[in-house]
């Protein structure tokens, strides 16, 4: 295990990179702590592959330095870094055996039979392969591939971090809730620093300790999957986190209050008098429906998921969700909403705005 710091990385793929447009990475400063569970969030394209082909040695990058327990590895080639990569395709043997194959990173090293065989029974335990352990890999499954390419990963004791590249794209989607639980097992019980590349925010907050969101090359907040919910810092990751996403409304700030086309809206901080483009966010987990005393809406359209409707409202030409509980009660007399004051974020230019609490 190691702990990870990025000092001053950046990358670009442009021959001169003079501009903050040319880099695909923007600068970063992070440590990342031994033994930690680590997601790189964000949409196609906003640099998370980049960043772990940077940690795991695979690009070389143009600008900044990647320490190892305080040594520098920024020039060291991937098989010198004593790493694990898992990639999004499965990579196995196919003539080799599943016992072979999650057996072939330790024989290379050198360890003995019996550490070997009882290393190779433990992860295929962990993972589900014990059944299968002297079948062919040619026949496999693609999910059965990749639980071989994971176990490979995990097989090794000594390795500084595990890299996991979207390991989860080509698993049948009933199988992908089994792994994420089987991965954050293996993290618990094995201990190893371990970095998950995913645009799928379920994958990422039920697996990591720490989220890291990434958007257009730039690290817009590092945290835990509760914080990124309820404090997102700018306003892409209240869209993005969250299933819908946050509400954001145009609104003066005065204090401790907001004011929505005239109409004053209590906040659970005081923020003064911000200047700039102000908006508050607020989840559709904590906007309610109320007879009267709130902001008028017009409901267009209700999704019936079951456990709960999704309202799709218009407050003022501003469109608006409302997540309403199964059993809460709702109908057409309900016509304004109101937001719990202590679940508001306010925003000024996109990012978040630290109020004082009372």
């Amino acid at each position: 295990m190691a702990q990870i710091t990025l000092s001053n990385l950046a990358h670009t793929y442009a021959p001169s990179g003079e501009q903050e447009s040319d880099f695909a990475l923007k600068t970063l400063n992070h440590v990342w702590q031994e033994g930690g569970a680590y997601a790189l969030l964000g949409p196609s394209g906003c640099g998370k592959t980049t960043l772990l082909n940077i940690i795991s040695g695979l690009i070389m990058p143009s600008h900044g330095r990647v320490l190892f327990d305080g040594t520098d590895v920024t020039g060291l080639p991937a098989e010198k870094r004593n790493i694990a990569q898992v990639f999004q395709f499965p990579v196995v043997y196919d003539t080799m055996s599943v016992r072979e194959n999650l057996s072939f990173p330790l024989k290379n090293r050198g360890l003995a039979g019996a550490q070997i065989q009882a290393r190779v029974a433990l992860i295929a335990e962990m993972i589900g392969l014990e059944d299968i352990l002297d079948q062919k890999a040619r026949g496999l499954t693609t999910d059965a591939k990749q639980k071989i390419s994971l176990g490979r990963g995990m097989v090794r004791e000594s390795v500084n971090a595990i890299l996991l590249d979207e390991p989860l794209t080509v698993i049948d989607p009933q199988l992908k809730w089994e792994l994420r639980t089987q991965l954050k097992s293996l993290h618990r019980e094995l201990g190893h620093t371990m970095i998950y590349v995913t645009h799928d925010q379920v994958e990422a907050l039920t697996f990591a300790d720490t989220v890291v969101m990434m958007h257009e090359g730039r690290v817009l907040q590092m945290g835990t999957p509760e914080s990124l919910f309820e404090t997102p810092k700018h306003t892409f990751v209240g869209h993005f986190i969250g299933s819908p996403g946050m509400n954001f409304l145009d609104a003066s700030i005065e204090g401790n209050h907001a004011v929505i086309n005239g109409q004053p809206v209590p906040l659970g901080a005081n923020y003064r008098n911000p200047c700039g483009h102000t908006q508050i966010g607020i989840r559709p987990e904590y906007v309610q429906f109320t007879a009267d005393g709130g902001l008028p809406v017009v409901v267009r359209h209700i999704e019936d998921l079951g456990h709960r409707r999704i309202v799709h409202a218009e407050l003022e030409r501003s469109p608006i969700l409302v997540s309403v509980p199964e059993g809460c009660p709702f109908d057409s007399t309900m016509t304004q909403v109101r937001f719990i004051p202590e679940k508001i974020n306010v925003f000024t230019d996109s990012w978040r705005v630290e109020g004082e609490t009372f």
